[in-house]
């Protein structure tokens, strides 16, 4: 793995920089300046000032979207700042382009202010089709992407959403294998962050069309303290909301004890948390999503060893990864091909699905397509367009 580190460390002082800028039309002569710049270019902009909506059709905007970060919570490496930030960003932005044509900006904030933040994506967003909101530390993310649902353009926190999605996938998948119904599942997530909260949701309906998404029987919240539950004090109000929809048998204690029984354990927290006598504690045929990166809860062959059905990690070195990026490629796709102002619950739980139904054959190693299979955002944009209505 450390050779990955230095590997990629050589690669980006070679490239400097993943991505650049392409050009669309010739600067060859000077008609082609004066079509492109100026006089001509008066007459686009004229069209745009007298109706706003041919913007997407005589500039960028219909295919464009960026990529917004503080850096405040950056994966595996906490808050390192928008700078620091930016390498992932551009990383995010070539995944755009190389899997569903869509050209994405990175935008790498010199503020941590939530105000700011808001400010901020409201005066840049005339030039983006959307916005995917990156690396944004909770509980400022989930304000963040909830005041910007009026910018009439998809606003998608990823590290919330796109996560849920790929991981629902690889349940549909898990339970096609194993039989388990979804509904009868109880569910384990250690980590009550951003993705962790958006997976509960996901995964307990919570604002979700109850006639496309099916609950799992129940969602045990973990954080460093062991089971969020009613009678435990000093919760902030965050983790309080979490009892509305998490724990409705009430259990206590630590990890540890609470997985005794469970069917699923979702980890978006760190590595090394989970041993094999936890895994032998939980109900047969256990599914593991152990996503602490690099190193995850539990190492795939410990846990299969342990009696694991299925493992899933966010390493792209094992089987079944859970990768964020067989979503956003298609679900801004979708979005931006049919002008969605927002993406939607429905349009989330059909990318799901067709993530899942992506995998022609799942099996315990193959409950999730590979990351870089083609034809996935090209499934996921097509059902997100379909469930935009």
């Amino acid at each position: 793995m450390a050779d990955y580190f230095e590997r990629a460390l050589e690669a980006h002082e070679k490239v400097r920089g993943k991505i650049g800028i392409n050009k669309k039309m010739p600067v060859e002569t000077r008609d082609d300046l004066s079509l492109a710049y100026t006089p001509g270019v008066a007459r686009p902009c004229e069209v745009i000032a007298a109706d706003p909506a041919r913007a997407y059709d005589l500039t960028l905007k219909g295919n464009s979207v960026g990529i917004v970060t503080d850096g405040s919570s950056v994966l595996g490496l906490g808050n390192i700042g928008g700078l620091a930030a930016l390498p992932v960003m551009e990383g995010k932005a070539l995944l755009f382009k190389e899997f569903a044509g869509i050209d994405a900006w990175p935008i790498c904030l010199d503020t941590q202010e939530t105000e700011a933040i808001i400010e901020t994506v409201r005066r840049i967003a005339p030039v983006f089709g959307g916005i995917n909101l990156e690396d944004i530390a909770a509980p400022r993310c989930f304000e963040i992407e909830d005041r910007l649902q009026d910018l009439g353009i998809p606003v998608f926190h990823d590290d919330q959403h796109g996560t849920a999605i790929v991981l629902l996938a690889a349940l549909i998948n898990a339970e096609r294998v194993t039989g388990k119904k979804m509904g009868d599942m109880r569910v384990i997530i250690n980590g009550a962050g951003a993705a962790g909260t958006a997976i509960a949701k996901m995964l307990r309906c919570v604002g979700h069309d109850p006639d496309v998404c099916v609950p799992v029987k129940d969602v045990i919240m973990c954080d460093s303290k062991g089971a969020i539950h009613a009678k435990r004090e000093g919760l902030s109000p965050e983790k309080e909301a979490f009892l509305a929809y998490t724990n409705g048998e009430g259990r206590s204690g630590s990890l540890g004890e609470v997985i005794e029984g469970v069917d699923v354990f979702i980890g978006v927290s760190r590595g090394n948390l989970l041993s094999g006598d936890d895994v032998r504690r939980m109900a047969p045929g256990a599914v593991i999503l152990a996503m602490a990166n690099p190193v995850p809860e539990i190492m795939p062959e410990d846990a299969l060893a342990a009696g694991a059905a299925i493992v899933c990690t966010g390493r792209s070195d094992f089987p079944n990864q859970v990768n964020n990026s067989l979503a956003f490629p298609g679900v801004f796709r979708g979005a931006l091909d049919v002008r969605a102002p927002a993406i939607t619950s429905a349009m989330k739980i059909a990318a799901a699905h067709a993530l899942a139904d992506s995998v022609e054959s799942p099996s315990p190693e193959e409950v999730i397509p590979h990351p870089l299979d083609r034809a996935v955002p090209k499934n996921v944009a097509a059902a997100v367009q379909a469930a935009a209505g």
